[in-house]
């Protein structure tokens, strides 16, 4: 089915993104992507050097008397997302991604698309490529891993790359010009108990299970109300836990730092003469649940599925404490930016809960256009866990990129979208990260913006990019590269 994106328009950019389709680029797992945009570079006549971090650059001379414009880096990340659905037999890293037309999108079976940020990828491909264009020098950044920790960027030294104006093609929103977005740190919990044994004989071992949250990008999406997985089951447990005299052994929810989780279980061995009970509180909550996220959630489903009594569980006064710590931690939205109206400043999510055999592992990644709240948000994270006695550490920070109002890209940029679609576009702030900021800490000087095709749901399995936007928005970046 995915050859069947090839016939769309540009053809160039789509026969690039089916090529991208075709090749397993998981977070971490890039070498094979990596050595495909080595190997068209050189294909293409190219200068491609890959510095000691991974990432690719390709550079293009400038057409003959403009080789005194400006030096323009078009810049797209290699890496995506790997989720699928509940129901989907997928490898990520084997498996190609099955991309198909559907009506005016296209999207994957089952998976997460690549869109982000394989267009990009594409798009910047496809700018190398083309001969006819006439313009300055240019030059292409493919960064790595840039889903988890930005590490391609943060790797990026002084010198690499040259240019003067940057095009990041990383936004997910079109008609949306980006001047800035958030930085973003990890917090993670960690904690080490001592299972004890079930000694209750007359007990039943339930596994509740939360499914058909849409999740999403914590950072795109995290203002639109939608549950999170952890967080909506950490409250029916903590019930169970005090109301039933249930007891837990073991937690998991979510599974990538960047999305919100869509699935959680939790199982419990349950006094035999409350199983009914425990039913109707699932029953109830389930429609609690389907009530609070009426026209967010479609398909909000919780089950109670009997399983093996656990022979082994998490200490009742633990267990209550890592509950009561998960119902208490800030999630969503904390603070707007007051300059962008209807922009988030600050956001935390709690990405992924791991409690069992022992070890607890929670993860949340906390998002903000300042780096004061940053800290504020992700200590108040630090603070709830401190509390029951968790270590909790702070990894992979990284600010936000500041605002140019002024930009001279912003200016270009502005003129070309109007000339496709004879109109103005927005200049917003982003409360994604994009790695413009830490490229701005190599390239102080370097003018930056951020654009892209409209691509809905991204790091979801429900990811699609509309087909007619992938070719306006190329079209704007062709008008501005061959305008400088």
């Amino acid at each position: 089915m995915a050859k069947e994106i090839l016939n769309l328009k540009p053809t160039s950019v789509w026969k690039y993104f089916y090529d991208l389709t075709q090749i397993p680029r998981p977070t971490f797992h890039v070498e094979a992507v990596c050595d495909y945009l080595y190997n068209e570079g050189k294909r293409l006549g190219l200068e491609t050097l890959r510095d000691e971090t991974g990432n690719i650059l390709i550079r293009k001379p400038a057409t003959k008397g403009l080789e005194n414009k400006p030096i323009v880096t078009l810049q797209a990340h290699v890496d995506m997302v790997p989720q699928k659905n509940n129901d989907t037999n997928h490898d990520f890293l084997k498996d190609p991604i099955d991309a198909y037309i559907d009506g005016d999108w296209v999207t994957a079976k089952g998976t997460t698309l690549g869109a982000d940020n394989g267009m990009g990828v594409a798009m910047a491909l496809s700018i190398l490529a083309d001969d006819s264009l006439k313009h300055g020098p240019l030059e292409a950044l493919f960064t790595i891993d840039e889903e988890v920790g930005m590490g391609g960027a943060n790797g990026l030294k002084p010198g690499f790359i040259k240019g003067d104006i940057l095009m990041n093609l990383d936004s997910e929103e079109e008609g949306e010009l980006f001047i800035g977005c958030a930085g973003g740190i990890d917090v993670n919990v960690s904690h080490d108990y001592t299972e004890e044994s079930n000694k209750n004989d007359d007990c039943k071992g339930i596994r509740i299970d939360l499914k058909g949250l849409k999740g999403g990008h914590s950072g795109v999406e995290i203002h639109l109300g939608r549950g999170n997985a952890n967080k909506l089951l950490a409250r029916l447990v903590k019930k169970v836990l005090y109301e039933l005299n249930a007891r837990m052994a073991s937690f998991e929810g979510g599974n990538m730092r960047n999305a919100i989780p869509r699935e959680a279980n939790a199982v419990l061995s349950v006094p035999a003469d409350s199983i009914g009970k425990l039913n109707e509180l699932v029953c109830e909550y389930e429609n609690l649940f389907r009530h609070e996220f009426d026209g967010i959630e479609n398909n909000i489903s919780l089950k109670a599925v009997e399983v093996d009594c656990p022979s082994r569980l998490i200490p009742d006064e633990q267990a209550k404490a890592l509950i009561n710590a998960l119902e208490a931690v800030q999630n969503g939205p904390i603070s707007m930016l007051q300059s962008f109206p209807g922009v988030v400043e600050s956001s935390t999510n709690l990405s992924i809960a791991k409690i069992e055999q022992g070890k607890v592992d929670i993860q949340f990644l906390v998002r903000s256009s300042s780096d004061s709240r940053k800290m504020w948000v992700a200590s108040s994270v630090e603070s709830a866990f401190l509390a029951i006695g968790a270590t909790v550490q702070f990894d992979a920070s990284y600010s936000g990129w500041q605002p140019n109002p002024n930009s001279p890209s912003l200016e270009l940029l502005k003129k070309s979208y109007n000339k496709i679609y004879k109109k103005d576009p927005q200049a917003l702030v982003m409360h994604a990260g994009l790695e413009c900021g830490i490229i701005q800490g190599v390239m102080p000087n370097m003018d930056m913006i951020s654009f892209g095709p409209e691509i809905r749901h991204p790091h979801s399995p429900d990811e699609k990019v509309d087909i007619a936007s992938v070719e306006r928005t190329y079209q704007v970046l062709v008008d501005a590269i061959e305008t400088i």
